[in-house]
């Protein structure tokens, strides 16, 4: 009996040793610490790259838009002169469109004279044309009178 109680109390002490517990349990504490802080640190090296690959990007982000603002501003310069000439030239064109309107309205006014002057004198022509015709139609339905009318005036020529 005294030998299985040795060989309990031996199996007892090694299942119930309090250090060796404390020890187990710290070894098991510092293999998960270990682990944990392996995988917080590949976390840390991702974040940090991706940081390091963001910062670089914005960098060339910045470089970029810093050389798009002096194009854009190098624009605007172009076109404020551009729109400045085009108003000067809008400003033109519009004096010569009122010119030409002025124009026109007295061109417009000279030909109604004109028109009315014309439609007088041409009335008068016909008034006269047909007076002649008239007059011929008359002398030549008498032609005695014609004869005599050549004949005097003949005579006084001579």
């Amino acid at each position: 009996m005294v030998l299985m109680l040795s060989v309990l109390a031996s199996a007892s002490a090694e299942q119930t040793n309090p250090i060796d517990k404390v020890l187990q349990m710290i070894g098991d504490l510092q293999t998960k610490i270990i682990g944990e802080g392996t995988e917080a640190q590949k976390i840390y090296d991702e974040h940090a790259e991706w940081c390091e690959d963001r910062s670089k990007n914005l960098g060339f982000e910045i470089q970029t838009g810093k050389s798009n603002v002096a194009e854009l501003q190098a624009t605007i310069q172009e076109e404020t002169s551009t729109i400045a000439a085009l108003q000067t030239k809008i400003e033109e064109l519009s004096n010569d469109i009122q010119t030409d309107e002025a124009d026109l309205a007295a061109a417009t006014k000279i030909r109604g004279t004109e028109a009315s002057d014309f439609a007088a004198e041409e009335k008068e022509l016909t008034t006269v044309i047909s007076m002649l015709e008239r007059a011929t139609g008359i002398l030549s339905r008498d032609g005695r009178w014609c004869r005599h009318v050549a004949a005097e005036e003949r005579n006084q020529h001579r």
